[in-house]
């Protein structure tokens, strides 16, 4: 390649780089290792990881669940003609994939109660992100209301596009658990009305009333739903809302520090050219077959860059096929089963938690399967302590939520027996004395 260039060395090839810019004195990395070392060594430092299940039991949620992942999910999700198929832009070689990823969308769909969904995006604070780009611009104000009963993480990543993008981010707190809507003064109307449902603390908004103030304002009414909840929930749409987004680490995926995790993201037909990322849509062949390719791509910055609604470009198409396949398998009763099971576990793991000396409801508003507590003494000293336990106990919440330091967020799923509720419960008892 120098050669072709004219050049004698790497150095004149990166000439053009100013001094001060480059790295003086080099890398400073170690000396390579065979590879069984190096393999030993990972396994080494993997030993170090206290996992959920094997080694704790979890009672943390904030986003990230320990639900059931049957083995019939694994075992398709992991075929390789899913996991080495990556992009299908040649839809002849790539009917299956496409199908799959179809499924995806009107499954999707369904769960969030719009019309149409994308092939997915990276992860749920991503989904939010185009969502709050689409309503913005489908209503050209940039103002967002934006409650802060939304996951704090989503929010944070929020407003640092948000320095990019121009959109003036407004939060809304919370009072006893539920979003004051009517602390806002009404000087800008919104282009965008961000809520959860439910939402962080694991409370129930009222999105008929947030509904309200959309038709009231001409904002876009933008719902993080949890996919779960949505078994026994109504779904968003049927609320109104315009753009449903979501996690979808709960659809297959077991926990894991940093993902690989799923966007959910669906909109109203209004809005599906400004939808971001891929859509998949079904169409016949020459020869009258049913098909399916990707569709109205026109909207990506791949294809026409100076018009595009979205500079997303892709999507988890691996994770898609796996919450389609965890979908596929529970059907429409069992997700609402799973969901009961969660709720009903939250309930009592609730009640029996407040029955201890100097616990608290940290909020009364009605909860599905997340609650947060107000402890005597720090969470963060309870989550210690009940890792020497064998429990993952909750999430200690930040000082916004609960600024003595006293707020924790527990969440049950399915998984947990009454047993390990009980022993749980024992445990917290002891780590607060």
């Amino acid at each position: 390649m120098l050669a072709f260039l004219g050049l004698g060395s790497v150095d004149e090839l990166f000439a053009a780089i100013p001094g001060a810019l480059r790295l003086a004195g080099g890398l400073d990395l170690p000396e390579g290792l065979p590879e069984p070392d190096v393999h030993a060594r990972m396994e080494e430092l993997a030993g170090a990881n206290r996992a959920c299940g094997r080694d704790l039991v979890c009672f943390a949620g904030g986003g990230a669940y320990d639900h059931e992942v049957p083995a019939v999910t694994r075992a398709l999700a992991s075929r390789s003609e899913f996991v080495t198929s990556y992009t299908p832009y040649q839809p002849e070689v790539a009917q299956g994939v496409l199908q799959a990823v179809f499924e995806y969308q009107t499954l999707v769909a369904r769960l969030s109660g719009v019309a149409v969904s994308n092939a997915s995006l990276y992860d749920g604070a991503a989904a939010l992100v185009e969502a709050v780009n689409l309503a913005t611009a489908a209503s050209g104000r940039q103002d967002v209301w934006l409650s802060a009963g939304v996951h704090p993480s989503w929010r944070d990543v929020l407003a640092t596009f948000s320095r990019g993008t121009g959109h003036r981010l407004r939060d809304v707190p919370l009072v006893h658990g539920a979003t004051d809507w009517g602390s806002l003064a009404e000087d800008r109307a919104p282009g965008a009305v961000v809520v959860a449902y439910p939402n962080y603390l694991g409370c129930l908004e009222d999105l008929a009333a947030v509904r309200a103030i959309c038709d009231r304002t001409g904002a876009l009414l933008v719902v993080a739903f949890d996919p779960v909840c949505a078994g026994i929930l109504r779904a968003p749409g049927d609320w109104g809302a315009d753009i449903v987004v979501g996690e979808g680490q709960v659809l297959g995926m077991p926990l894991g520090f940093g993902g690989p995790y799923l966007g959910l993201f669906s909109c109203t037909l209004e809005h599906v050219r400004r939808l971001p990322g891929r859509l998949v849509g079904e169409t016949a062949d020459a020869e009258g077959r049913r098909a399916y390719v990707t569709t109205l791509r026109a909207r990506e910055q791949d294809i026409r860059r100076e018009k595009a609604t979205s500079n997303v470009c892709t999507n988890q198409t691996l994770m898609a096929v796996t919450a389609a396949v965890q979908l596929g398998w529970l059907g429409t009763g069992g997700l609402a089963e799973v969901a009961l099971r969660s709720a009903r576990g939250a309930h009592y793991c609730r009640s029996q938690l407040l029955s201890l000396g100097g616990v608290e409801a940290l909020c009364d508003a009605p909860v599905v399967r997340e609650f947060a507590l107000r402890l005597p003494i720090e969470a963060a000293t309870v989550v210690e302590r009940l890792a020497d336990d064998g429990f993952l106990a909750g999430i200690a919440l930040r000082a916004e939520y609960a600024p003595d330091g006293d707020g924790l967020l527990v969440a049950v799923t399915e998984r947990r027996t009454r047993a390990e509720i009980d022993a749980f419960v024992a445990a917290l008892d002891k780590a607060v004395r």
